[in-house]
């Protein structure tokens, strides 16, 4: 019997699943998904996290017991210290969320793997999703921000180039889902939420706005294929979902740069951070 749990931890929700480690996949029958109000105090984030940890893992053996999960940063992922300052999480700011979690759950702080959101993403894909079998391998994420993620054949890493320099600006205002926001209306006058509205639109606008975005995101990847050599790109998050719209520009422009590059979309998408973690954090107790 497995005793893993996978939970990703956001800024209004926590998602958690146990994992079958044999099937490199989520036991969806486990799988449960609550509110919680970033904003509250310690106890009430707390109380929640534990209420759902319980809901999720009730019927596994506690001593065996493996929990991984994926938190955003910035936080000290080794030691499971919050080192959010500003906004969300700001009541357990250098709260040791590991020791809390194991004296709530009455298991030793071993048994608990913190790893970072993006890398999250990356360590689901390799283990159970569309990057199986590749050693070198860059991931993106890309919706309400930017995620970047490095896989080098035994970890991912968090990349953190959601603010590095992009033209007049930084990355993610011309790559994360408030440029197709932003440009609509700057077109049109009229507003969307997302790609998803704008697939509702004429197609004239729709292949003026994905031709833009194809062209910054290739710039992008362009930028960093070079200092990381991977042998394939894994792209995330709820944009990937249009990526058939701009696919065929994309693809042009990294050849014209020749940059011949195999692009996998996430098979995973919400699971993968899930996956991500339970993966991780079985990585970590078999290597101590």
């Amino acid at each position: 019997m497995q005793n893993i749990v996978g939970i990703d931890i956001g800024g209004s929700h926590i998602t958690l699943a146990q994992v079958d480690p044999e099937k490199r996949e989520i036991i969806s029958s486990t799988y449960v998904r609550e509110h919680v109000d970033a904003f509250e105090n310690k106890e009430v984030i707390f109380s929640a996290w534990v209420s759902a940890i319980h809901k999720v893992a009730h019927d596994l053996v506690k001593e065996d017991l493996l929990v991984g999960i994926a938190m955003p940063g910035p936080f000290d992922y080794e030691n499971g210290i919050s080192l959010m300052q500003q906004g969300k999480f700001i009541d357990i700011y250098q709260v040791n969320i590991k020791e809390e979690l194991a004296k709530r759950l009455s298991v030793s702080q071993e048994q608990i793997h913190f790893v970072n959101d993006a890398a999250a993403f990356m360590e689901g894909e390799v283990f159970g999703g569309c990057a199986q079998g590749f050693s070198r391998i860059f991931g993106v994420t890309l919706g309400t921000g930017l995620g970047t993620t490095f896989f080098n054949g035994e970890f991912a890493t968090d990349e953190d180039l959601w603010d590095s320099p992009f033209r007049d600006s930084i990355s993610e205002d011309y790559l994360a889902t408030r440029w197709f926001v932003n440009r609509y209306k700057e077109l049109t006058g009229e507003e969307i939420s997302g790609t998803k509205d704008l697939l509702d639109k004429p197609a004239e606008i729709q292949t003026r706005i994905f031709d833009e975005y194809a062209d910054s995101f290739s710039e992008f990847i362009i930028k960093y294929v070079d200092y990381y050599k991977p042998e394939v790109l894994v792209i995330g998050g709820n944009i990937a979902k249009a990526y058939p719209y701009f696919e065929q520009r994309f693809i042009q422009n990294l050849t014209r740069n020749n940059i011949n590059l195999q692009v996998k979309i996430s098979a995973i998408f919400e699971d993968a951070a899930i996956l991500g973690a339970a993966s991780y954090a079985l990585k970590k107790a078999y290597i101590n």
